[in-house]
């Protein structure tokens, strides 16, 4: 981003929340909601010709549901990060969302503030969960897990010893929701190293996002 507001495609079938989040992110300088969408296919189509920077996606949308969506979203616009924006705390729709893709988890009782800030994050690569979820991050992950492949590996074939001191440092971090800027801070390096690291860790763990490398660790410290 160049000083440019980010822009926002904002799904929710219900009109009035919908027209009152825009209201609230176009009133800040920081962002443009450059659509609105009020269910999953009218979102596809909308994300396909406006591109946006970031998609806030409902859960609850009539016909497909908003985790279901994703994939749709994520393939016609790439380039988007999607904030899932709901009322559910069922750590079920938290794995789907995960699992889907999604950059971040947050219930509609969250500040402005935080949403603001997640917005940003999402736009850097970096993931937010709303505080109330955090706690079923754990389940979340043996959801992702049951609902994989295979059962979770024997703890010598557990791929987190692939992971060097520096890498398994950096993903204690990342599982305490530190940005990269923080954990360069922290740790005294480039905010590029800690990038590298990052990609590093994602392939040796075979994850897609940061969200599920935080899930991933505290899994293993809870």
């Amino acid at each position: 981003m160049t000083g440019m507001p980010i822009r926002v495609l904002v799904v929710d079938d219900h009109t009035l929340f919908r027209r009152g989040l825009t209201a609230l992110l176009d009133g800040d300088a920081r962002f443009v909601v450059v659509g609105e969408a009020g269910d999953a296919g009218e979102a596809q189509r909308r994300a396909a010709s406006l591109q946006p920077d970031v998609i806030l996606l409902d859960n609850h949308l009539p016909g497909v549901n908003g985790v279901d969506a994703l994939a749709g979203l994520r393939e016609v616009a790439p380039q988007a990060r999607v904030l899932m924006l709901t009322v559910s705390e069922d750590e079920r729709d938290l794995a789907a969302a995960l699992r889907g893709g999604a950059q971040g988890y947050l219930l509609k009782t969250a500040d402005s503030d935080l949403l603001a800030s997640a917005i940003e994050r999402a736009v850097r690569g970096e993931s937010t969960i709303s505080p109330e979820m955090t706690g079923k991050l754990v389940t979340a992950f043996q959801t992702l897990q049951t609902g994989g492949e295979a059962a979770a590996p024997a703890a010598d074939a557990d791929p987190i010893h692939s992971l060097s001191p520096r890498e398994q440092e950096i993903l204690a971090h990342i599982a305490r929701g530190a940005s990269n800027k923080e954990i360069a801070r922290a740790l005294d390096i480039a905010e590029t190293t800690v990038k590298i690291h990052v990609q590093h860790i994602l392939r040796k763990l075979n994850l897609s996002s940061r969200v599920q490398a935080a899930v991933y660790a505290a899994a293993r410290a809870g």
